[in-house]
């Protein structure tokens, strides 16, 4: 028997033909539409703050950029995640990217974790010898953005790190706070000022806003100690004597009965109200805090004073490091000499350094610039005193930092150890710091060994390459 096959059709509602017929027409139009293409350079920036700042500078850059026949700059500003996907995609499918962008410290090292010839960014190392720009910069401050001894972006800041302390509050206790000198003498000197007001046995008022957890602490006291989680080879020095007695000494401040530090988180709003009550009397200020802080926390306006911090030894270093931004130009840059010329528009003249230090109170890393009077204007915010020229005398002291594809590995599980280590105080009941070191040296060394089998998985990096 023979069996016709049935015609096959399509049965669709009047809906899903109206569907249809938007999604045809979306394409066309979409197809069609004139896309306008800007021309001139692209800047990419990732800090809402910087656009804010950059956007009258470039109006003036673009204003005469016709008569002085160069390009205009076009500035875009998206999230640091997003950027960092974009270049990296980029740069990878060698691609169209912006002429310039910004990188923040924590992101730089996946640019670096392949063969140097695969680096996105263009070598700045020969000209800014050339033209003297890597001795007119406070020399650290390169740290971040140089691989294996090549320098791939100019950097944007300093950021030394201050104590800024309640004034009001220690000086109405009669505490003479020119006597500190270490941590071990703050911690004496300053701990009259733990109170419980309320009387229910808990205090309601600690030394310092620190806490165990927070890897950007955590990093930023080890570097001050002149700790550090790689050599000046890239080799890895997690487990050092010196990170074993931070971590020690930070859970000694955070548990037991000599406790002095609380957490007060940043950009909240319950640490900020916790600020305003003197829950905390000191906190570690990177100059970039100090501008958020007169944003953020207006009524503080003169409580508050900065001065060093207090050494881990006697003649040691009064300052530490948090944060940082390069600026630089991918190879594929549309004309490097416009890009380069608008890069010392905006990091290298003492114009914009003014700008930004009255707006942010960020300083340069201009060391020509450091002389300038508007470091020495005194800041009724911090109590008379001039903010900048007290962080200008530090920067020199400025913990220098390296650039391993590895760096944020290694603070995260150094991290961890700090952690455990509060976890065995606890459990152990045990909050000395002698006692609490020959365990965060071994919760170090484990630390390290597990940073050293992802790392040697890397053919491209080995030992001693990657700087």
């Amino acid at each position: 028997m023979c069996i016709r096959p049935r015609r096959a059709y399509i049965s669709l509602s009047l809906g899903a033909w109206i569907i249809i017929g938007i999604a045809l027409v979306s394409t066309l139009v979409v197809l069609c539409w004139p896309i306008p293409q800007r021309r001139g350079l692209e800047f990419w920036v990732f800090s809402r703050t910087h656009a804010d700042f950059y956007t009258p500078v470039i109006a003036d850059w673009n204003r005469s950029a016709p008569a002085d026949g160069v390009p205009e700059v076009n500035l875009l500003n998206i999230s640091s995640d997003a950027l960092c996907r974009r270049a990296m995609s980029g740069f990878l499918s060698n691609t169209p990217l912006a002429d310039m962008m910004e990188i923040e410290r924590s992101q730089i090292g996946q640019f670096f974790s392949g063969p140097v010839n695969d680096i996105g960014f263009t070598d700045l190392t020969d000209r800014l010898h050339k033209e003297g720009i890597d001795t007119a910069l406070n020399e650290p401050s390169f740290g971040p953005w140089t691989s294996r001894g090549r320098v791939y972006g100019l950097p944007h800041d300093v950021h030394p790190v201050m104590l800024a302390y309640r004034a009001d509050l220690v000086e109405a206790a009669g505490i003479d706070i020119n006597q500190i000198e270490t941590w071990d003498d703050f911690a004496r000197i300053m701990k009259p000022m733990i109170q419980d007001f309320d009387g229910d046995g808990r205090p309601d008022r600690y030394l310092l806003n620190l806490w165990y957890t927070n890897p950007d602490s955590v990093e930023m006291m080890i570097l001050q100690a002149g700790g550090n989680f790689f050599d000046a080879q890239d080799r890895l020095v997690v487990a050092s004597e010196t990170n074993a007695r931070v971590l020690a000494t930070l859970v000694s401040w955070c548990e037991g009965p000599n406790r002095i530090a609380a957490d007060t988180p940043e950009f909240s709003a319950s640490g900020n109200e916790l600020r305003l009550k003197g829950f905390v009397v000191c906190s570690l200020m990177p100059d970039w805090l100090a501008g958020v802080w007169k944003s953020d926390l207006p009524k503080l306006g003169g409580k508050i004073k900065l001065r060093p911090l207090p050494t881990w030894t006697k003649g040691g270093c009064q300052t530490s490091v948090w944060g940082g931004t390069m600026l630089g130009i991918p190879k594929n840059t549309k004309d490097f000499s416009a890009a380069w010329n608008f890069v010392q528009r905006i990091y290298l003249s003492e114009s914009v350094a003014k700008q930004l230090y009255q707006t942010t109170t960020i300083i340069s890393p201009v060391k020509a610039l450091w002389k300038s009077d508007f470091y020495d204007v005194p800041e009724p915010y911090f109590s008379g005193q001039a903010p900048g020229r007290l962080y200008i005398n530090l920067a020199p002291q400025v913990p220098r930092r390296n650039s391993s594809p590895y760096n944020t590995l290694a603070k995260q599980r150094v991290l961890d150890a700090t952690i455990a280590l509060r976890q065995w105080a606890v459990a152990n009941k045990t909050y000395e710091r002698t006692a609490l070191e020959p365990v965060a040296q071994k919760l170090l060394q484990e630390a390290q060994a597990q940073v050293q089998r992802q790392m040697n998985r890397n053919t491209f990096l080995t030992p001693g390459e990657a700087r």
